[in-house]
């Protein structure tokens, strides 16, 4: 495939969500993934696909206690730029497929590791998923409405945000380096770290004072008039982010609010106040009414949208932010590249004729 990543080889093991979402990221660059499903040894057995997250790369099933299929991964290895695992520290090893066991043969490869609580520490081993380990790293408290608990927000800050998507940007990293120091390196990519990460710039409001109130009464999670949803009359919703005072007073002017006796935006004992009489006038008319109204403003008033209705607003539809894959509608790649743009993504394939050819790209030989 095209795409800045165009020549990259990455054998990624078959895994949940967080790294074949990674590695779709790096196919959608242009990279040349291998995924290899693990089977117990019958041939052809494949886990069931992961839809968009397997767009653009084979599929070989492998058997990894077969000593040939081991043998057969080796040889992919070896021709590899990156490996992208998201076992539990130690699994890989015990397997013979360690950083170290790929070390002499190939010292170039840049070795990706997805896992929950990262590669050390006291709750390294332990099971978890996205809702605990975005609950460790203080990205979970800050999501829910005041006085109530904390919502977790799908599984979109642990596993894709926290981890798949840093996953990716760690291997580019390490590629880039690569060309300077001519070797691998290890990727230790922890959703709870990443999740942390993505936090940073709460830790400068709260250190700064901006952020020092309880869960949902700070301006930007919720707490404030002008930066919430609304239910509209239709039982649907509208998302209001006039932060800044012009904004706002444009939002006022397009609802028709004209109170001379209105609290100022940011005094917060007139919150209330102010959230009753906004939340009052988006009720009079439908979501839909609403985002046309506010369609060509500097309001800062957009639909909320569910994920299926959100392929066919004009603006995402204008600039093809999804596309259809294998009969399905799906994101498209981001981000977008002007002089090496990526390729419309194919679903994954897994035909043998197809590996066939990739095993000649690669210079891997079949083993019988």
């Amino acid at each position: 495939m095209a795409g800045p990543l165009q020549g990259v080889k990455v054998v990624e093991l078959a895994g949940l969500a967080p790294a074949p979402f990674g590695s779709m990221v790096l196919a959608d660059f242009g990279a040349d993934v291998l995924r290899v499903e693990r089977t117990s040894g019958s041939a052809g057995a494949l886990t069931p696909p992961d839809g968009p997250l397997d767009r653009g790369k084979h599929t070989i099933a492998l058997n990894l206690k077969d000593p040939n299929d081991i043998q057969e991964l080796l040889g992919f290895v070896a021709k590899a730029d990156v490996f992208i695992e998201g076992f539990r520290p130690g699994v890989a090893e015990r397997l013979g497929i360690g950083p170290a066991d790929f070390e002499q043969t190939n010292p170039r490869l840049v070795y990706g590791r997805m896992t929950g609580w990262g590669q050390d520490g006291p709750l390294a081993s332990t099971a978890g998923h996205d809702i605990n380990y975005i609950a460790l790293s203080g990205a979970l408290d800050l999501v829910g409405r005041a006085g109530e608990r904390p919502v977790p927000p799908g599984n979109i800050v642990g596993d894709f945000a926290g981890g798949g998507m840093l996953l990716a940007l760690g291997v580019i990293a390490a590629l880039f380096e690569r060309e300077r120091s001519g070797k691998g390196q290890v990727v230790d990519a922890a959703m709870v770290d990443g999740a942390a990460l993505l936090t940073s710039f709460m830790h400068g409001m709260h250190a700064n004072g901006l952020w020092n109130q309880p869960r949902g009464e700070n301006v930007l999670d919720g707490g404030a008039p002008f930066y919430d949803t609304y239910e509209c009359a239709d039982g649907r919703y509208v998302a209001v982010g006039c932060v800044e005072h012009p904004f706002f007073l444009h939002m006022l002017f397009v609802l028709g609010v004209d109170d001379q006796a209105l609290p100022f935006q940011m005094d917060s004992n007139g919150w209330q106040h102010l959230r009753s009489v906004i939340a009052a006038r988006f009720k009079e008319r439908t979501r839909d009414e609403w985002a046309e109204v506010f369609a060509v403003s500097d309001a800062c008033v957009t639909p909320v949208l569910s994920p299926w209705e959100a392929r066919e607003h004009p603006h995402n539809q204008a600039r093809d932010a999804f596309i259809e894959v294998g009969g399905l509608s799906q994101p498209a790649p981001a981000p977008r590249f002007s002089r090496t743009p990526a390729e419309h993504p194919e679903p994954q394939t897994a035909d043998p004729d197809a590996i066939r050819k990739l095993r000649a790209d690669w210079g891997v030989d079949a083993i019988d």
